[in-house]
């Protein structure tokens, strides 16, 4: 027991110290400060801009403005768009776009990021022109040094990642909390290490690195946020580790952004695999490998409390003294942290119930408790005759932005209900006799919200096809999309969705139904 205690010590004496060093060192951000003054007179690098989007359409449209207004030599960048399985029309955009590459993948599927751009990045591997890609994701935007910005950034560092900013007005107080946090995370943390040239985790949602560091390593990895941490550390075994970049900034509408975090289990993993490798010369990639051991604060609290109430009544090997010593410098730390972290005095207060959000997010996946959140989830899938179909949809909201949410139709023991799923929100609806009740429940609920879904059933060129059915799954379309010249009437479903979307009136539609179920009786 005496020995494990003394590792603990070693292992938070050493973290303080070494958060100390952190908080100092963020003190002077100097060589951000100058790089930006002189980022127009570095060098023009040539830019290979990769822009992923999977129904994005205004704000694609909105970042493709951007890029255009850049304030570096349109000479010296090329656009490419990849629109994966896009249904909202965002192809219409680059119809007389000679500005842009487009890579429009459809009927295949959904490919994902991480396909979709290894197979641009296969594609260009033999351009010899291109110095550098820029990889962002279609919902960001962008100020006019953008691109100046990487450019500099590139002089000295051959992989980066950049700082995101979002409004958090509309943000629930958890989503405020996990904000605040993140926000405290690149101000201080990210920015600190980047001062040192410590590594960073890759965000696919802005990433710049070399092309003949991709050369080099073969792809890109941006299936999740777990893939993401693996490829960071696989960029600092090659000794181009990716740096944090404040001076690279995007912004982001909340109602896109999705907090993501490495989950404990692959950063042990991670750390494991990555351990055996450390003894060599590369200080940049041992030092991200511990990293991955960096405790969280309930941790430190727990070893701090036993530690401090041992060596106070028993003998320790070192003196009580030195112990409360390394714990006042891990609040000093602390102290000067939030002031390099430019938080507002509210912001500050988000921050501090940051741990009882912590604490809350790890009893929920302890094990025990996610074996029987899981049955319980899984309560709905027991029954044999239970059907169940998932597809990807669009809410528009009043000033006609797109979220993308996840609607289920699921049918059980003979009756219908509908989930809604919107990022870590969910509405189930009663159980109806026919889906279309379903269905109508789900669109006066976000009706009262001043959301419309954006399916077949809930567009005005939609009529249902009384064919015997209690469903009513089927119907027909209406509108002159895709080509005016097509005069019968096109069969579609329910579910269905196309870029014509035209909003129905909701008592028009409680009138159909009601019509249509006098004609079925």
């Amino acid at each position: 027991m005496e020995f494990i205690l003394d590792i603990l010590f070693i292992y938070v004496a050493i973290y303080s110290f070494y958060f100390m060093i952190l908080a100092s060192r963020s003190l002077n951000d100097k060589p951000f400060r100058i790089e930006k003054r002189y980022a127009q007179y570095a060098d023009k690098i040539n830019l290979a801009v990769v822009i992923y989007a999977r129904n994005n359409k205004p704000a694609l449209e909105n970042l493709i403005k951007e890029l255009k207004m850049q304030d570096y030599p349109v000479n010296n960048f090329r656009v490419f768009v990849i629109l994966d399985n896009c249904s909202d029309g965002s192809e219409q955009l680059f119809e007389q776009e000679s500005f842009v590459n487009l890579i429009n993948i459809k009927d295949v599927g959904t490919v994902g990021k991480d396909q979709a751009v290894s197979m641009l990045v296969e594609r260009l591997k033999e351009d010899s022109t291109i110095d550098a890609y820029v990889f962002a994701d279609a919902d960001r935007s962008i100020p006019a040094n953008f691109l100046a910005s990487v450019n500099a950034g590139l002089v000295k560092n051959s992989a980066l990642s950049g700082e995101t900013l979002m409004l958090t007005d509309n943000f629930g107080l958890v989503d405020k909390i996990k904000a605040v946090y993140q926000k405290y995370h690149m101000n201080f943390l990210r920015k600190s290490r980047s001062l040192f040239g410590l590594a960073s985790i890759a965000d696919s949602g802005i990433f710049v690195i070399k092309k003949n560091v991709v050369d080099e390593i073969g792809a890109v990895d941006f299936k999740d946020i777990n893939t993401e941490l693996k490829y960071s550390m696989l960029l600092s075994k090659v000794g181009c580790p990716c740096i944090f970049n404040p001076n690279i900034q995007t912004y982001v509408d909340t109602a896109n952004y999705e907090f993501r975090k490495p989950r404990l289990s692959a950063r042990l993993n991670l750390f494991k695999d990555c351990f055996t490798r450390i003894w060599s010369k590369n200080f940049v990639f041992a030092e991200h490998t511990f990293s991955l051991l960096n405790p969280n604060i309930w941790l430190l609290a727990l070893i701090y409390a036993i530690i401090i109430k041992h060596s106070y009544r028993y003998y320790f090997f070192v003196d009580f003294k030195i112990v409360v010593f390394t714990l006042l410098i891990l609040l000093a730390g602390f102290g000067i942290s939030i002031i390099n972290s430019r938080l507002t005095l509210k912001e500050v207060g988000l921050l501090c119930l940051y741990p009882i959000y912590s604490l809350c997010h790890i009893v929920k996946n302890l094990p025990p408790v996610r074996l029987v959140r899981n049955k319980i989830a899984q309560r709905e899938e027991l029954p044999d005759d239970t059907q169940k179909l998932s597809i990807d949809a669009f809410v528009a909201d009043a000033e006609g932005r797109e979220l993308p949410c996840t609607v289920e139709f699921i049918s059980e023991g003979g009756l219908s209900k509908i989930k809604f799923l919107y990022k870590n929100k969910k509405f189930v609806t009663d159980r109806y006799l026919r889906m279309i009740d379903a269905l109508q429940e789900i669109r006066q609920k976000l009706y009262d919200y001043g959301f419309v879904l954006k399916i077949c059933s809930c567009c005005k060129y939609y009529t249902t096809d009384v064919d015997g059915s209690s469903n009513l799954l089927k119907g027909f379309c209406d509108s002159d999309y895709p080509s005016p010249s097509i005069k019968e009437r096109r069969a579609t479903l329910i579910w269905n969705s196309c870029s014509d979307f035209e909003p129905a009136e909701l008592t028009n539609l409680i009138n159909e139904i009601t019509k249509e179920q006098e004609i079925a009786e």
